[in-house]
C-alpha cells in the first residue's frame, strides 16, 4: 500500500510538471488576449461615440441653421404679405378714387354732350336762318339815284319791287348792315297823322325809332329814313318827304 501511494504520488508529480506550467502561460496569453479586446472594444466605442457627438452636433448645428433659415424666410414672407396688404389697400383707394373720377367724367361727358347737342341745334337754326337771310339778301337792292320817298317808292315798284318792310330785329338789323347811309323805307304817316302805315297798308307795330323819334319837327316830317352810321337797332327818322334820299328796295 505505501508503495503504491508512493508511485502515485511520484506520478501525479511529473504530470504537474510536465503540463501545469505550460497550462499556466496559455492562460496569462488568453488574459493578455482578452485585455486587448477589452481595449480595442473601448477605443471602438469611444470613437463611436465622438463619431455620434460629431454627428450630433453636425446634425444640431444644420437644425439650427434651417430653422434660422425658416425663420427668416418666415420673416421675409410676412413682410412681403404686410408689403402686398398695403399695396392692395392702396390699389383699392386708387381704384375708388378712378371709379369716383370716371363717373364725374361720365357726368361731365353728359353735361357737355347735352351742350354741344343744344349748341348744335342752334347752329343748324343760325345756318338756316342765314341761308333764309342770304336768299332775302338777294331781294334787296338800293337805288342809285337820291330822290324823295314818293319817287323812291316808284322806283322800287317800277323794277318789281317796293320800299321796305321792317317788322322783325333781324331783318332791322340786316338791312342796317346793307345800308351804307340814309334811306328811304315803306313807312310814313301821309294819310293820317300820328298813324304810321307801312307801303302794303299793315300798321306798324313795332319801331326802332332813334331816341327822341319821331318828333315831327314843324309839322312837315311824315316819311321815315333808316340811318345806319348812328345805329344798327334804333335809327328810324321821320323827315320830310321831299327830302332826296336813296330809296332801299324789296322785291315781293
Amino acid at each position: 500500500m505505501e508503495l503504491d501511494t508512493v508511485y502515485q504520488n511520484v506520478g501525479q508529480r511529473n504530470i504537474e510538471d510536465t503540463f501545469g506550467p505550460r497550462t499556466l502561460k496559455h492562460r496569462q496569453n488568453v488574459g493578455k488576449r482578452r485585455g486587448r479586446c477589452l481595449v480595442l472594444m473601448t477605443v471602438c466605442l469611444g470613437l463611436i461615440c465622438v463619431l455620434l457627438l460629431v454627428i450630433i452636433i453636425f446634425i444640431t448645428a444644420e437644425r439650427e441653421s434651417l430653422f434660422k433659415s425658416y425663420k427668416n424666410t418666415v420673416e421675409e414672407f410676412n413682410q412681403t404679405i404686410n408689403s402686398l396688404q398695403d399695396n392692395y389697400t392702396d390699389l383699392t383707394q386708387k381704384k375708388l378714387e378712378l371709379e369716383t373720377r370716371v363717373n364725374n367724367l361720365t357726368v361731365e361727358k353728359s353735361q357737355l354732350q347735352r351742350s354741344f347737342d343744344s349748341l348744335s341745334q342752334k347752329n343748324l337754326e343760325l345756318e338756316s336762318k342765314v341761308k333764309k337771310t342770304n336768299s332775302k339778301r338777294d331781294n334787296f337792292f338800293i337805288s342809285s339815284e337820291l330822290k324823295s320817298w314818293s319817287e323812291s317808292r316808284q322806283y322800287c315798284r317800277d323794277r318789281g319791287a317796293d320800299l321796305v318792310i321792317i317788322n322783325t330785329e333781324v331783318k332791322q338789323r340786316l338791312v342796317s348792315s346793307l345800308a351804307k347811309e340814309r334811306v328811304w323805307i315803306g313807312l310814313s304817316d301821309i294819310e293820317t297823322e300820328g298813324r304810321m302805315i307801312w307801303v302794303d297798308n299793315s300798321t306798324l307795330n313795332q319801331g326802332f325809332w332813334f331816341r327822341g323819334e319821331p318828333n315831327n319837327y314843324e309839322g312837315n316830317e311824315d316819311c321815315v329814313v333808316l340811318n345806319p352810321t348812328n345805329d344798327s337797332v334804333n335809327n328810324w327818322y321821320d323827315v320830310p318827304c321831299s327830302e332826296k334820299r336813296k330809296g332801299f328796295c324789296e322785291k315781293n
